[in-house]
């Protein structure tokens, strides 16, 4: 089973919207396979969207789904597991899983999801402090990171391909995500603050150039390798929202060279962390999606299955251009196609 991860420590990268489109044309590109998407982020703005999106009542199918008897969601799973935290509970994954394209008639009918909860912030300092407490012969935090790798133990054969949405924090949530994924997709932007991220989420998540070596003993990294897990390895860096127009604009090119010499340094030095050997093999350029995207993200509908032309939106009337819509369809392709 493979897992891919999308995350970013820093927001507003178009990770979500990157989630969505990847996910949906993967799954229509590969019918035989079956695709499970997690949405481990308090907003669940990804569960929305696979629900139907704002125009078709994405937020409201999601509500029903959370007032369910039994939560249907991430949060109402993990709720599950706080009397209990250090034991796997006897529980049926499926009971918390649900099929998009019954809400969503834009969906491919073989992805399902566990869908986001905004109950995950509410959960958070309960899940921290359990995985932080001393009990003798127990790796308390490992047991709580675990809790996702649980859930897909029960559904070894049922799925070929998961992908994790998460959220920009490094929380305990975050955690347990990153820890059950074994390829990274990192999205980021043309400024100097997604240069940073990169750099933090090195640190992050494999404990490179830490301030401090008194930081090495509560590193994630370190933590796993303890317990003999591996850590997910980069898979992609999605460079994302440059101008549909004419490529990176000029003012932007400096940051865009220097996040590619970054990357080729940590290739160079930690080539182990990555999936790839050439940064030509693992850096995507990804146009703005503008309009185009606009329009599909309020409709919960891929790239692929959006009509060109004049169509609805909130009341009002907007153009789709057909020119547009294939550069976006083309450039989800190119992500997919490398998956």
């Amino acid at each position: 089973m493979q897992v891919y991860a999308f995350w970013n420590n820093k927001g507003g990268t178009g990770k979500t919207s990157l989630a969505f489109q990847t996910i949906c044309c993967y799954a229509n590109n590969n019918r035989s396979k079956r695709v499970l998407v997690m949405d481990v982020c308090p907003q669940a703005n990804l569960s929305e969207l696979f629900l139907g999106g704002l125009v078709h009542h994405g937020a409201d199918n999601l509500l029903k789904r959370q007032g369910e008897s039994q939560r249907s969601t991430i949060g109402g799973y993990f709720q599950l597991r706080l009397p209990s935290p250090y034991q796997v509970p006897t529980f049926q994954a499926s009971d918390f899983i649900t099929k998009s394209s019954d809400y969503n008639n834009f969906i491919p009918k073989n992805i399902d999801i566990l869908c986001g909860d905004p109950i995950l912030e509410l959960q958070s300092n309960a899940i921290s402090t359990l995985a932080n407490n001393q009990i003798p012969g127990t790796d308390t935090w490992i047991k709580i990171i675990d809790w996702l790798v649980d859930f897909l133990g029960q559904l070894q054969g049922k799925y070929d391909t998961v992908f994790i949405d998460t959220n920009p924090s490094f929380s305990i949530y975050t955690q347990i995500a990153l820890s059950t994924a074994n390829r990274l997709l990192l999205p980021v932007m043309a400024d100097d603050s997604s240069r940073r991220a990169i750099k933090n989420a090195f640190s992050l998540i494999y404990g490179l150039k830490l301030p401090s070596e008194i930081y090495l003993q509560y590193a994630f990294a370190e933590r796993l390798r303890k317990a003999n897990r591996k850590l997910p390895l980069v898979h992609l860096i999605l460079k994302n929202r440059l101008t549909q127009y004419m490529g990176p604009p000029s003012a932007y090119a400096a940051v865009l060279k220097a996040i590619e010499s970054d990357v080729e340094t940590l290739i160079e030095s930690n080539s182990d962390i990555f999936t790839f050997k050439n940064k030509a093999d693992g850096v995507v350029d990804i146009r703005d999606f503008q309009t185009t995207g606009v329009v599909a993200f309020s409709r919960g509908c891929p790239f692929y299955k959006l009509q060109s032309g004049r169509l609805e939106l909130m009341g009002k009337r907007v153009q789709v251009q057909e020119e547009y819509r294939v550069n976006c369809v083309e450039a989800i392709e190119k992500i997919v196609s490398h998956l």
